[in-house]
């Protein structure tokens, strides 16, 4: 079997960790944040919708804020912000222990990347080894072959 490039690998433990959150849920089923968190749900994934106006999005209790994680060590971020909103988010993430982040097509620029490294967060986004999604990896896009290498079915 090859060996697993960098972001395959940050894939893999992104879906390996105990508990995700989305940031940017939204309500709004036109929205990304909406179809991501409901991705996750199909999934039998109990992610955590991170919004601070909504207090439930499709059933489920949003929190305000990352910093209302109770387990933020043990968690992973899916991001769908606009990149001034990602930035802050990455830092934040950084100073809670948040290891691995999932910052989708549209969500970040080259100054979220740059912070990113620079800070030590794991970042799965962009483009390597052409991955499916027109504009970098995307859990819509890339989600299931992510469950399947951490173990995890896909599709139900």
């Amino acid at each position: 079997m090859a060996a697993l490039s960098e972001q395959q690998q940050a894939v893999k433990d992104f879906f390996s960790a105990q508990h995700i959150a989305v940031v940017g849920a939204s309500p709004d089923e036109s929205k990304f944040g909406f179809k991501v968190l409901k991705w996750y749900h199909a999934h039998a994934i109990p992610a955590t919708p991170i919004n601070p106006k909504r207090p439930t999005i499709l059933n489920t209790p949003s929190l305000a804020s990352i910093s209302e994680l109770p387990d933020p060590k043990n968690t992973v971020l899916s991001i769908i912000t606009n990149p001034k909103i990602t930035l802050g988010t990455v830092k934040q993430a950084a100073e809670l222990g948040i290891k691995i982040v999932w910052i989708q097509p549209g969500a970040y620029d080259d100054e979220v990347l740059r912070t990113a490294k620079d800070v030590g967060v794991r970042v799965i986004a962009g483009h390597e080894g052409g991955t499916r999604g027109g504009e970098g990896w995307c859990v819509l896009v890339d989600g299931e072959a992510g469950l399947r290498s951490a173990g995890k079915s896909g599709k139900l």
